[in-house]
């Protein structure tokens, strides 16, 4: 997805169509009540001379514009790029929405890109039309918002887990923003099938179609045992945080909302210091920010049997790679991970930290049911995840990250983009030696495939998930 150019007579059309698929790429400030709002927004459409259009919304209340209550900003879906700067931008956005930009500021996050920090400016600006940190800023006063409509933890609560140092400050900006105290956005909870006092339960949205059918299929046949479960219409899975050097661990419940655009998401209480990262991660697993026009217009009939197919992420870099060494011989949770509590049948460990592994004699690893070639494979990977010398994150460096899991043992070129299309969500990643692409195809060679595969640029892992979904498969 290219940059969306803010032409206001664009912008007015989809604002009056309500249009799905512009949400979250514009939004719409009004002048005359000083608010802005989503594309899809039902409240009465209002003059074009009295609109501004935005390409985030930290822009909007950088111009001075409050957040709607009727159509909740903070809810909008992000957005998938493969352009290289509006990418670095995207990428810089959701390590601040992780909350990344707390612990090691603007350099630590133009670090974790391999980039400067004057070209993430630059690129930052380009896109969001606000700096780095007027967006963190924004960031943290919309999930607040959203903690204070959707939860009921108390304020102070809601304020460290937004990211504020002090209570004091968080009351004085959020009033000073949008003109109301924080208890002015309380309302009565609802029941919901999970006890609150066990969960926080939110919505994210998506671009619609989205086949969450598809989507649990997939996870299911590749669940790890204690760590994931398919329990009906839900994903389950237990997860571990690590923030200011302190760890929080629990679980999170995943489902299709009933009646919306959206994905219900339940997480445990235990991770209510950490929600921004928790949020950030499902988003990623869940494909959330995916604009499925575009990815069609790329990929033409391919998508035509079913337009809604996304490309599953990763909650857990780490856990993932390891799985793609793997494939399911994976024992090491079950040997290596911890115990955690939760509420449902099967969900009873945690996945072990690079760090563990890396500490873990590839012998003891090769006892645990796999060839020694492939123990020390997981070993070299998590001594150089647990070094630093490689992040295994969403919209890493793609260059220097797949260099960097070539020259780690036991990974060839499936692993390596099978990685690069879950981990790093890199959209143009592509299998072209995978077996089942290749008879769906119908052809024996791996270069003709990647000859073929040229016209699905730049969504190529899109075609692969299509490709395997494909009814003629093995």
């Amino acid at each position: 997805m290219t940059p969306m150019i803010l032409d206001s007579a664009t912008c007015y059309r989809a604002l009056r169509a309500r249009d799905a698929r512009f949400d979250g790429r514009f939004f719409v400030a009004v002048s005359s009540t000083r608010i802005y709002c989503r594309s899809v927004c039902t409240v009465k459409l209002p003059r074009l001379e009295n609109c501004r259009f935005y390409p985030s919304a930290a822009a909007a209340e950088v111009a001075g514009y409050r957040p709607c209550l009727r159509c909740r900003p903070e809810l909008a879906p992000g957005n998938a790029s493969v352009d290289a700067t509006t990418r670095v931008a995207q990428a810089a956005a959701a390590l601040i929405e992780d909350q990344t930009i707390e612990a090691g500021g603007l350099v630590g996050v133009a670090s974790r890109l391999d980039i400067t920090d004057r070209h993430l400016r630059r690129a930052f600006s380009a896109e969001f039309g606000v700096s780095p940190v007027q967006f963190a800023q924004t960031q943290r006063l919309l999930l607040a918002k959203r903690l204070l409509t959707d939860t009921d933890l108390p304020v102070t609560e809601i304020a460290f887990a937004s990211g504020f140092g002090s209570l004091r400050r968080f009351n004085t900006l959020f009033k000073q923003r949008y003109r109301l105290q924080p208890g002015q956005l309380r309302r009565p909870m609802h029941c919901e099938t999970i006890p609150m006092a066990e969960a926080l339960n939110f919505e994210l949205t998506f671009r619609p179609p989205y086949d969450w059918a598809a989507m649990s299929t997939f996870l299911a046949a590749r669940a790890l045992a204690g760590v994931e479960v398919i329990a009906g219409a839900s994903y389950r899975r237990t997860v571990r945080v690590v923030s200011a050097d302190k760890e929080y661990v629990g679980w999170i419940d995943i489902g299709l909302s009933p009646n919306k655009p959206a994905l219900r998401v339940a997480v445990s209480a235990s991770l209510a210091r950490v929600l921004p990262p928790v949020l950030a991660r499902v988003k990623a697993l869940m494909d959330l920010s995916c604009n499925p026009t575009e990815v069609a217009k790329a990929l033409g009939k391919l998508t035509e049997g079913n337009p809604g197919i996304r490309v599953p992420g990763a909650f857990d870099g780490f856990e993932v790679a390891v799985r793609a060494i793997l494939g399911q011989q994976v024992t090491i949770a079950a040997a290596l991970g911890d115990p955690v509590d939760t509420p449902f049948d099967g969900l009873t460990t945690v996945f072990p930290t690079a760090a563990r592994i890396a500490d873990t004699p590839v012998g003891l690893i090769a006892c645990l049911g796999m060839p020694g070639v492939r123990a020390r494979a997981v070993v070299a990977l998590a001594r150089s995840v647990a070094n630093g010398d490689l992040t295994l994150m969403p919209n890493a460096n793609i260059e220097t990250t797949l260099e960097r899991l070539r020259a780690l043992p036991g990974i060839g070129k499936w692993t390596a983009q099978y990685i690069a299309m879950r981990v790093l969500a890199w959209p143009d990643a592509f299998l072209h030696t995978d077996h089942a692409v290749m008879k769906v195809l119908d052809e024996k060679n791996s270069r003709r495939v990647l000859e073929a595969a040229e016209a699905w640029r730049p969504w190529r892992a899109y075609a692969v998930m299509h490709l395997w979904n494909s009814p003629t498969k093995e």
